[in-house]
């Protein structure tokens, strides 16, 4: 698997929370090192710079990820959210978060591990309180576990992303169709 970050949930927080990949099966965990941890936050848009992580700041992200996942998924689902959880998110969101700064070149955020995990979780809070609650939908590749805001017409958006699941599921699918018809015609011929 590649260590590419993938942005296609349609708010941070979802993207955030799907770093760690294929929770029901081979767990892939894309926050390995504090520099990967700063990668993301950078190529997010979320700042455009990060001080230097400790292994603390991973271990920080990662429980706020989890916690995050736990309260989409129990929104998603309707039920009640987790005691802890909410305790995780809402810490997070209380650490002031980067402020953005206006330069001779334009917008520019320089952020600390702690200042950046702010932002995810302040924009996970702003998610579960608004309106986008009832668009919030678990990608239909069984493989994924990735929740997305689902904007399209009728929302009849099954994927959280054509590149990263939907080609994956129509080749599986024409593959299996072309396989059954072939092996129909083999019967019918023998």
């Amino acid at each position: 698997m590649n260590l590419d970050h993938v942005f296609v949930c349609g708010n941070p927080a979802l993207d955030f929370a799907a770093t760690l990949r294929a929770r029901r099966s081979v767990r892939f965990e894309m926050f390995v090192t504090p520099d990967r941890l700063n990668a993301w936050y950078v190529e997010s848009g979320l700042v455009d710079a990060v001080s230097p992580g400790q292994e603390a700041d991973v271990e920080r992200a990662k429980a706020v990820r989890e916690a995050v996942y736990r309260l989409v998924t129990a929104r998603r689902l309707g039920e009640e959210y987790d005691g802890a959880a909410l305790t995780v998110v809402n810490n997070a969101a209380r650490t002031p978060p980067a402020v953005p700064q206006l330069t001779p070149s334009g917008r520019w955020t320089q952020a600390t591990p702690d200042e950046a995990l702010s932002l995810v979780a302040r924009h996970a809070v702003e998610l579960l309180s608004g309106p986008d609650v009832p668009l919030l939908k678990e990608c239909d590749n069984p493989e994924c576990t990735r929740t997305y805001i689902d904007r399209s017409r009728g929302m009849r958006r099954q994927w959280c992303g054509m590149d990263s699941c939907g080609n994956k599921i129509k080749a599986a699918a024409y593959r299996a169709r072309k396989k059954t018809a072939t092996d129909a015609s083999r019967r019918r011929t023998s």
